[in-house]
């Protein structure tokens, strides 16, 4: 016996415990009256047997060993009362909340649905068609490829148990599913967190293109050095993350940035606000520190159909570009001047050559700006209702501060500090993504709420 006190069936446990864990794991079944005795009865001759063989006397019976007697007696029970019959096997359901796992089944259909029409030759003749159900598809599969996973997990859970509860006197095939169990379990609630995250609401302006807008605020000359700055950071980490980036308007104190890709507007947006920055301008020759600020502009892209502008409420004039261009800048009026009188946005452009594509580069950004400004007035009325919020999303409100001194990029809205020096490199991923995290907990306690 004194061999078998560390083996699995002996544990340094009281008979409580066992027996709590042990329904925990493997169902309430071990209320019944009939078991509840037998257990005693197993558990009271097993302690005595202890404390007969032990050269150490009752000291031993510290060691209490799990409910092996009454685990091994189950099915007999099974068959002696038919009413406590073999259960169906069903997919065990973990989650608190069963429209959960309604809308993921929905979301699992319609992902079926959406293969089956690509597959439809027709699709083939509307390309437009094609790619808005191939995006739509894309969005849906991570979603899918986690709950296949978890049913797939579940319907194990549920075979572990079973084998768990016909083990009979084998302990260690008994020792074996519930290790099985335990692993299940912790798989189990991992894909279950995953999913609750995946089912948020998402932006539907998550996958739209951007144009990005930096302008240097307070500061004088140090404020447009340093807008020029953050403008090759954001070159860098948009390139590095494969997507496409071009100027489309540029001046000693302002820049807008065209930046199209995959998902682009879900990760810039974290990047609106002011920036601040606190260093020795190259321009001073005390060796004071200055402190000067730009401000960033995310705006999604909008097209014709997104926006509509009213040709009487444009007032539009020529003029000849200036910079690089030989001849073709002083013969040719191919700069583009617009003036949106409601508003008062104005937009000069002149990147091309040619006076029409200035015009629909000028269009554009002037579509994008009017959309950009019912967007902030539509993200303050709901921020204003959030009581815990990852910023604004406001282009007032001061996001970061770059030390110099110290090397070090203070996030504001996260109350944390990262390498100045990763941020200059266009290293901003870790920034963004710890920004997306608390904004999907902070989701996630509403629906809790």
């Amino acid at each position: 016996w004194q061999e078998r006190t560390h083996a699995s069936p002996f544990l340094p446990v009281s008979a409580s415990q066992a027996a709590a864990e042990e329904t925990r794991m493997f169902g309430g079944g071990r209320n019944d009256g009939r078991f509840m005795a037998v257990t005693a009865l197993a558990g009271a001759a097993l302690l005595e047997c202890a404390s007969a063989f032990s050269p150490h006397g009752a000291a031993t019976t510290s060691f209490v060993p799990r409910p092996v007697a009454a685990v091994s007696l189950q099915p007999k029970l099974r068959v002696a009362a038919p009413a406590l019959g073999r259960q169906p096997r069903r997919t065990a359901v973990r989650m608190a909340d069963a429209s959960i796992v309604k809308r993921l089944q929905d979301v699992s259909n319609q992902f079926d649905e959406l293969t089956t029409m690509l597959g439809d030759p027709e699709l083939a003749n509307d390309t437009q068609e094609m790619l808005r159900i191939t995006k739509l598809r894309a969005s849906l599969e991570p979603v899918v490829d986690v709950y296949n996973q978890w049913t797939e997990a579940t319907e194990e859970l549920e075979g572990a148990k079973e084998m768990f509860n016909e083990a009979g006197d084998d302990a260690e095939m008994r020792e074996m599913a519930r290790e099985e169990v335990k692993d299940l379990e912790s798989r189990i609630e991992e894909m279950e967190e995953n999913l609750k995250v995946l089912l948020l609401p998402k932006d539907p302006l998550d996958d739209k293109d951007v144009m990005l807008e930096i302008r240097a605020g307070t500061g004088g000359d140090e404020a447009n050095i340093w807008a020029r700055d953050l403008q090759e950071v954001y070159t860098k980490y948009g390139k590095n993350a494969g997507w496409a980036v071009s100027i489309m308007e540029e001046s000693d104190s302002t820049a807008i940035l065209s930046v199209k890709g995959d998902n682009v507007y879900s990760k810039m947006k974290w990047e609106a606000g002011v920036h601040r920055v606190q260093r020795v301008p190259a321009t001073e020759t005390q060796g004071r520190v200055h402190t000067s600020t730009a401000t960033v502009a995310i705006m999604p892209e909008a097209d014709e159909v997104t926006v509509k502008i009213a040709p009487e409420d444009i007032r539009m004039t020529t003029a000849r570009s200036s910079g690089a261009g030989g001849q073709n800048v002083n013969k040719v009026e191919s700069a583009i001047d617009l003036m949106h009188i409601p508003t008062g946005i104005r937009v000069f452009c002149q990147q091309e050559r040619s006076q029409m594509k200035n015009k629909e580069l000028a269009m554009s950004i002037l579509r994008t700006k009017l959309f950009d400004l019912e967007l902030e007035a539509r993200n303050a009325e709901i921020y204003q209702q959030r009581k815990d919020q990852v910023g604004t999303g406001s282009r007032s409100e001061k996001i970061r501060t770059y030390n110099w001194k110290d090397g070090r990029c203070s996030d504001h809205r996260l109350g944390k500090n990262f390498p100045l020096n990763d941020f200059m490199a266009g290293s901003i991923e870790g920034m963004i993504q710890e920004c997306i995290f608390k904004d999907q907990q902070q989701k996630l306690s509403e629906l809790n709420d």
